[in-house]
């Protein structure tokens, strides 16, 4: 099973922390984001990640290393300065995912739960499965709907749940856009208005570690829970 991890993003929204860090490397309980993902990943049976990186991408590449350390095999998609959005990235990084669905996951967030209970296959018809939870204070709508096990556009006046940033895609669900610079969102609409896309909900908690007040909290929790 190959993943990957979105790695290439500023940070603007941590800044200053991420003035000399890029974000994936900011510590929770003393260690990396990214390296807690890793460690999720390698759990549930991953044995390569397909890491992009644009901003500090030396750091992120010198501190993992090969992934041996892990058990697993890390590879680099570097990006031009500025990044190339989320499933510019992923276009871009086809290459290093083969054939078969495979996980992204984004480095910027915390999760507990055990991601061997994540789907590895899509049903036959299906380009995505995303994974959702229930929505944050600063998402009170959500991003989607959620409807026995089918994913639909958010109507603006019906919440839905928030994406966790966690998916298992095809590579057919890229496959007639163009390389460059180019959001997910259009992507996952176009495909949701196809009906193939599935989704489920997550367990267990999740964190969005968008901002220093949120990560000063969440390791705060992490903290009082050890």
């Amino acid at each position: 099973m190959r993943a990957m991890i979105l790695a290439a993003g500023r940070g603007k929204r941590m800044q200053p922390l991420t003035n000399l860090t890029p974000k994936p490397l900011l510590k929770v309980a003393g260690k990396p984001l990214i390296e807690h993902i890793i460690e999720k990943l390698v759990g549930a049976g991953v044995t390569d990640i397909v890491i992009n990186h644009a901003w500090l991408g030396d750091q992120i590449e010198a501190y993992l290393g090969d992934g041996s350390r892990w058990g697993v095999r890390l590879h680099y998609s570097p990006e031009p300065e500025g990044g190339l959005e989320t499933a510019g990235g992923i276009i871009k990084a086809l290459p290093l995912l083969g054939d078969n669905p495979f996980w992204v996951v984004n480095g910027d967030i915390f999760i507990e739960s055990d991601l061997a209970e994540l789907p590895t296959e899509l049903e036959s018809d299906d380009w995505a499965h995303l994974l959702f939870v229930q929505n944050p204070a600063h998402n009170p709508l959500g991003d989607f709907v959620l409807e026995n096990g089918r994913v639909n556009a958010r109507a603006s006046e019906k919440a839905g749940y928030t994406f966790a940033g966690i998916g298992l895609y095809t590579p057919e669900l890229f496959a007639s856009y163009a390389a460059g610079f180019r959001p997910l969102k259009p992507l996952l609409l176009d495909a949701i208005a196809s009906n193939k896309v599935a989704g489920s909900l997550l367990k267990g908690h999740w964190t969005d570690v968008g901002t220093p007040a949120r990560l000063s909290q969440l390791n705060q929790q992490v903290e009082d829970t050890q």
